[in-house]
């Protein structure tokens, strides 16, 4: 017997708490970083933005929703606790737990996981924040160690944020090269701590393409499953090398700068998971993911982004990027 399972990314696009929220949920500090960012930011607009991001999640899967998401750019539990009881209250049956805590990122915004507890349960300590450095800002990789209820694996996934292009794209590679070699070495620590054969998958936003050097000579990351197969080093399978040739023979992307896609939300996946394994990546099944009303209808098929943060907002609108999913397979 065997169990599918559907496993999402998405970066929803500043998903902060209200403007005026108390002490509880922000702190000083990413208060005096925001500045006027959130200007306007109401109550009603941020469970609007919940609303709308919830509708797209509940779409997952054939409209059963993920068992596995991973999320980034968001503030804090509360915000994090509002969306899942959107997302549930759409998919009667489903209940998710989160994975998540407060990171010291300048703006506030975190890397959280939301797994359905049926299928999977967090053992304590087994939660991880490795954080990037950067000197006006950090981003984070969180690793959580999952463990299978239906053959009691233990399943190592790393949600990636990495340091932004901001600066410009070849004046801040350095940054993202560090969060390569920092996932390249706790890639190699899983096998080390958990065994060899311990499946690894690491999904999330690079801010670079599946052909930089950061993800191909930091991350040790390649397009072709033979060479992970064959390795004597930990590499990482990068699934997402076929959705570059988009569709019609056109490129294809997570996300849009000035037209342009950009391929910056990737699943990468070890050598257990690439090999015919009791838990292994099914490797035709990874998609963007646009549902109606997503993508502009324009001439470029892009995100529709919801806005704010000093932007105008468009209450019909979602996220800058689009979610990127896949299937695995776990056999008894």
């Amino acid at each position: 017997m065997s169990v599918d399972y559907y496993v999402a990314w998405w970066n929803v696009e500043n998903l902060f708490d209200e403007e005026k929220a108390p002490a509880t949920r922000r702190t000083e500090k990413v208060r005096r970083a925001l500045g006027n960012d959130l200007r306007g930011w109401t109550r009603t607009l941020r469970n609007r933005k919940i609303d709308q991001l919830a509708s797209v999640i509940a779409q997952m899967n054939d409209g059963a929703g993920p068992d596995l998401l991973g999320v980034c750019e968001v503030e804090n539990r509360f915000v994090l606790n509002l969306l899942v009881a959107n997302v549930e209250k759409r998919l009667p049956g489903r209940h998710y737990g989160i994975a998540h805590a407060d990171t010291d990122d300048a703006r506030g915004i975190d890397v959280a996981f939301l797994y359905d507890t049926g299928l999977f349960e967090v053992p304590a300590d087994e939660t991880f924040f490795h954080v990037v450095m950067r000197r006006n800002a950090t981003r984070e990789i969180v690793q959580v160690n999952f463990r299978t209820r239906h053959g009691a694996r233990t399943w190592a996934v790393f949600g990636n944020h990495w340091p932004s292009r901001s600066g410009g794209q070849y004046e801040s590679a350095g940054y993202r090269d560090i969060a390569g070699e920092t996932l390249a070495y706790f890639h190699e620590r899983v096998l080390e701590v958990h065994g060899p054969e311990t499946p690894v998958l690491a999904l999330g936003d690079f801010n670079d393409e599946p052909f930089d050097v950061s993800l191909v000579t930091h991350a040790l990351s390649t397009r072709q499953r033979n060479r992970v197969l064959n390795a004597d080093v930990p590499l990482l399978w990068n699934l997402a090398w076929p959705l570059l040739g988009g569709r019609g023979g056109q490129p294809d992307g997570s996300f849009y700068w000035q037209n342009q896609p950009n391929l910056l939300d990737q699943v990468l996946v070890n050598r257990a998971m690439a090999a015919d394994g009791p838990l292994r990546v099914e490797e035709e099944s990874v998609r963007i993911l646009r549902f109606p009303g997503t993508a502009d209808e324009g001439q470029y098929p892009r995100p529709v982004p919801f806005g704010g943060m000093g932007h105008p907002v468009d209450k019909q609108g979602f996220s800058d990027h689009f979610p990127i999913a896949l299937r695995v397979t776990e056999e008894d």
